[in-house]
């Protein structure tokens, strides 16, 4: 029997990485997607394929090498994602654009395109996390792929494949060094977080594991946050 094969999008840093790392250590066969394949660090055996999540042509690409790589699929992480964080006086349309077109018609599509790869039983995991306080255009951006899972969840459940969601709190990736944000202010932050510290990737990474395993198979249509208690009311 062969190892089960996983595919994360945005997957060449922050998030993704840390689940390829930790997929691939307990022996999946893992390819992931990203628009920088330059110095990822990855490790050895995992496959990286570029592919902007807006294209569909590079989606028809990647989803080809997966099924070359691999035949079919356990795991789909819908990862890839972007931030335009702004309120609307200040959000033009190359910003609305983006969001709508990584954060929603990037996974819509991938999941699409993977069908036919997706074993009986397999996992879909959608990275949704708040957009709330970062923009309007960022919250519906962010709000639209809830509704959108949790219809998959029922769509997809006749053939035993769980569709859930993770949403990360305040997890120190390399987004926030591109939004201008230090590390430093992120420390500042974690005094907000019940659980007294700012989350890393690898938090994400098990959970999204979690999902994935035998565990959790009688979980979908669901949302876990992965926060310290940050939201909790």
């Amino acid at each position: 029997m062969s190892a089960p094969a996983a595919l994360i999008t945005g997957g060449t840093s922050g998030i993704g990485k840390a689940t390829a790392e930790l997929l691939h250590a307990r022996g999946y066969r893992v390819m992931v997607t990203g628009t920088d394949l330059a110095n990822t660090g990855l490790p050895g055996g995992v496959v990286a394929v570029r592919a902007d999540a807006r294209s569909l042509l590079d989606l028809d690409h990647a989803i080809d090498r997966a099924r070359r790589e691999f035949g079919s699929l356990d795991l789909l992480f819908l990862n890839a994602g972007v931030s335009r964080p702004g309120p609307i006086e200040s959000t033009g349309e190359d910003a609305f654009d983006a969001l709508f077109d990584i954060n929603v018609k990037g996974n819509f599509f991938t999941l699409q395109k993977a069908l036919p790869l997706l074993n009986e039983g397999a996992s879909v995991v959608f990275t949704v996390g708040a957009g709330e306080g970062l923009g309007a255009a960022m919250a519906a951006a962010k709000g639209a792929l809830l509704p959108l899972m949790r219809s998959l969840a029922l769509e997809l459940a006749p053939r035993r494949i769980r569709v859930n969601a993770v949403s990360p709190g305040m997890i120190d990736t390399p987004a926030y060094g591109k939004l201008g944000i230090s590390r430093e202010m992120l420390d500042s932050w974690a005094k907000d977080v019940p659980l007294g510290r700012v989350g890393v990737p690898a938090d994400i990474a098990e959970a999204v594991a979690f999902l994935a395993s035998d565990a959790a198979s009688y979980i979908t249509g669901d949302n876990l946050s992965v926060s310290g208690g940050l939201g909790v009311h």
